[in-house]
């Protein structure tokens, strides 16, 4: 252990100077989400300009990364939101939590702004930083983008970078990592954390490992035994199975059956195409189609699940990498498409340029209402796309997202909370994720606590908040650790308290069986107190009005979980 010295890597790009400090005893056992939220709460003023100096952009890798478990070398990235105007985490998969790891970079935190305008390149070795002026890198797609940071810095490299949107500040902005094959595909997408790392004047971060090594393990047998029941257990689940051969696209046809697949801007939970869209749908179109088309892709090297995806057209060219259900939902039954090639050059479009494709699908399906294109229209969704690109008027409304596009055009249909779009799940027919969306600290996301899962009466109003609750604790630790999402299928399968055991011999601490929960109640707590200090109200955490009172179709449901039940929802936590 002693010559391996975790540390925190503080930027200005101000100064443009790197320190190294040591790890505060305050942050030495949080990792991800959790460390990017304490951060935040310690360092940030909360009422801060999320675009200007004050604000901070996090990197942190999960408390499990370093060691290629399955499904858990996840990246959280953090900072002010300038979407929601709150504390934002937001996570992927890729090469880039793993390679901060054998650098020993416990979180590297971005600070300040450029005094001078201009795009830059931050090359990070154990050797320190260096700056690099990349004016022709400016406007790119992250397509065209990543090759030739590749070519500059070779392809050993991690690559943390943004596209045209993020240098724009648009609102819908993310922030996208290399995944194990050099594509820009893994990308921390919600909350426009792609726009606050734009207005640092940075297009990429290069993290050049080279040098570095493994994170140590105390104990090594201890280690090995909790690994070998995991990946048993993530092998065995069905869940697994299902995304292995499926993908996320599998949620299409569950999503429907519920009659919570968001169609036409969520004015019906049923769409009647949605086996066009399907996962076996677009299973068999791969397969059909062959190389460079593939169902079953991992996003990160030692992934057994592998429910990401290689889409390729009928002419043997990738499309995209991956298709995902969000943006099957968002930009396809949302949008009353129900072609998946469309969608998926859609999606290549929206990726190249950097953002959200949950965020811009829900613009997308706000304009519709607007009459600014209609239902069903592939080729006015992408020159709306393309107005993007040039940074029009219009364009940069769109990329300001769902609620910047409802006020604009004074549509009240806007499937929004905390001004962040929500994902492909209908919170009137999934009244335990719309829950989450209402009090999770992030915005409606679904990653923040999905309950599709739970044995509940999903339209019974009285019965959702011990499942979202549930779900919110432990994707925030789950988060913190460096999980994927479905790696919790496996961990919550596995053996004797797992996760506790990997940290045991991993640090050598002693932590209690219930860790997980531990670290999510703590994390949601300081997120909410941050959110606090930013101004937000109890009035914060509601659905729409317009979602209490407009039946949704097929099961006529509204949003009828009380107020009074949201408001103390965390009450064992403050």
């Amino acid at each position: 252990m002693a010559d391996y010295n975790p540390q925190i890597w503080r930027v200005n790009v101000r100064s443009r100077t790197l320190k190294r400090e040591p790890v505060p005893k305050a942050w030495r056992r949080l990792g991800g989400r959790g460390l990017t939220a304490r951060i935040l709460l310690d360092e940030v003023d909360a009422k801060c300009d999320p675009l200007g100096p004050q604000n901070k952009l996090i990197f942190a890798p999960g408390l499990l990364v370093g060691h290629m478990l399955s499904s858990t070398d996840r990246i959280s990235v953090g900072g002010k939101s300038p979407l929601t105007g709150g504390i934002k985490e937001s996570n992927a998969g890729g090469r880039t939590g793993l390679h901060m790891t054998y650098m020993g970079i416990h979180a590297l935190i971005i600070e300040d702004q450029p005094s001078e305008s201009g795009c830059w390149v931050l090359h990070l070795s154990l050797e320190g930083a260096k700056w690099e002026k990349a004016d022709d890198l400016a406007g790119l797609g992250v397509y065209e983008t990543a090759p030739k940071l590749i070519q500059n810095y070779g392809d050993k490299v991690a690559i943390a970078l943004i596209g045209p949107g993020g240098e724009m500040r648009m609102k819908a902005a993310g922030i996208q990592n290399l995944d194990k094959d050099k594509v820009p595909a893994r990308m921390a997408a919600r909350g426009g954390l792609g726009a606050v790392m734009g207005s640092k004047g940075l297009k990429a971060i290069v993290f050049d490992h080279t040098g570095g090594k493994r994170p140590p393990i105390v104990d090594m047998e201890l280690f090995k035994a909790a690994q070998k029941d995991y990946t048993q257990a993530v092998l065995e689940h069905p869940q697994s199975i299902t995304y292995r051969d499926y993908g996320t696209a599998a949620m299409a046809h569950m999503c429907d059956g519920f009659g919570g697949l968001p169609t036409r801007n969520f004015s019906s939970g049923h769409f009647e195409n949605v086996d066009d869209i399907s996962g076996e749908t677009m299973r068999e179109f791969l397969l059909e189609r062959g190389e460079p088309s593939d169902p079953s892709h991992a996003c990160m090297a030692g992934c057994t699940i592998k429910c990401s995806n290689v889409f390729g057209g009928e002419d043997g060219r990738m499309i995209v990498s991956p298709l995902e259900y969000e943006t099957i939902g968002l930009m396809g039954s949302n949008l009353g498409i129900a072609s998946l090639d469309t969608i998926a050059r859609m999606n290549w479009e929206v990726n190249d340029l950097g953002l959200d494709s949950i965020e811009i699908g829900a613009a997308l399906g706000v304009a519709c209402d607007a009459k600014l294109m209609q239902w069903g229209d592939g080729d006015k969704a992408m020159e709306l796309l393309h107005e993007i690109r040039k940074g029009t008027e219009l364009g940069r409304v769109l990329g300001d997202g769902a609620a910047a596009t409802g006020e604009k055009f004074d549509i009240e249909r806007v499937p929004v909370v905390k001004r962040q779009a929500m994902s492909a799940y209908e919170p009137r027919a999934i009244k335990g994720t719309g829950v989450t969306y209402a009090t999770s600290p992030q915005g409606a996301d679904h990653t923040a606590g999905l309950t599709i899962r739970a044995k509940v009466n999903h339209l019974d109003p009285n019965v959702q908040l011990d499942p979202s609750r549930t779900a919110q604790y432990n994707m925030a630790g789950y988060d913190s650790v460096g999980a994927c999402i479905f790696a919790a299928f496996g961990y919550a399968a596995a053996p004797s308290a797992v996760i506790a055991r990997l940290l045991r011999a991993r640090y050598g601490w002693d932590v209690s069986d219930n860790i997980l929960q531990e670290i999510g109640k703590e994390t949601i707590k300081v997120e909410r107190e941050f959110n606090r200090r930013a101004g937000f109200t109890k009035k914060d955490d509601r659905i729409p009005e317009w979602m209490t009172k407009e039946p949704l179709a097929p099961h006529n449901a509204v949003f009828d979980v009380s107020a009074e039940a949201l408001d103390h929802i965390f009450d064992e936590i403050e």
